[in-house]
Formats: structure tokens, sequence, C-alpha cells
């Protein structure tokens, strides 16, 4: 194969990947909450003595710009994995849990499992495509 077109392959198919990760990963972060709110509501329904939790999807009101940050960080994790600095993954890690230490701790609602719930479906759904683009990138 010519060299210029496989590098221009590969471009392209981290450019597909990328954008997988952030933009498909959006709607599957929230399905996963749609998930963990049904098995809430259905364990709750056996179990009348429980107090009622928060919902994680009506808990999004208090994490305003989870949508974008979560975006943003699906973009950095891919980035920094692809470039084989996997120290960047902690590095966003660590910022976006100090930025959003003060709402988290101030809150008695569904907030904070809502931040850890997104948080890690969100990280590894964008080290699956680093992942996946990485492998794929290696075949040829």
């Amino acid at each position: 194969m010519i060299p210029s077109l496989a590098l221009a392959l590969k471009v392209l198919l981290v450019a597909a990947f990328g954008a997988i990760a952030v933009f498909v990963g959006s709607p599957v972060v929230s399905w996963l909450f749609g998930r963990v709110d049904a098995a809430t509501a259905k364990a709750q329904a056996k179990d009348e003595s429980q107090a009622p939790a928060p919902r994680l999807l009506a808990a999004g009101v208090l994490l305003r710009g989870g949508h974008w940050i979560g975006m943003l960080e699906r973009l950095a994790i891919f980035a920094s994995l692809l470039a084989g600095f996997g120290e960047g993954l902690a590095v966003v890690l660590a910022v976006k849990s100090l930025a959003r230490y003060p709402e988290l701790r101030a809150t008695t609602s569904g907030a904070a499992e809502r931040f850890i719930i997104g948080t890690f479906a969100s990280t590894l759904f964008a080290a699956a495509c680093a992942g996946l683009a990485w492998w794929l990138i290696t075949l040829w």
C-alpha cells in the first residue's frame, strides 16, 4: 500500500473512532442511567420499607453541564490513550472530580451516584474506542 494512503486511512480511522467516542458515548451513558433507575425502582417496589432513592436521570439537573463535560472528558481520554499518555486518564479524572467536589458534597440527592456511574461508563467507553482504534491501526 502507498505510505501516504496508509497514513490517510489511519488518520480517518482515528477521527472516526474519536467521533464515536465523543458523540455516541452520551446516549450510551444516558441509556445506562435509565437502566439503573429502572433496576432501583424495581428493587424498591419489592421492599416498601426502603426510603425512595433519588433518580439518576433527575439528578442531572443538579450537575449542570454534565453532557458537555462528558463529551470533553471522552475526547481527552481518547486522545491521551492514543497518544500513549496513560497518565492523562488520571489527570482528566482528577480535574473533573476536584471541579465537581463542592456540588457533590453539598447535596443528598443522587448526584454523587450519577457522577460516579456516568464518569465510569464514559471512561470505559472512551477507553474501549481508543483501544479498538489502536488495534485497527496496528493491523497494517
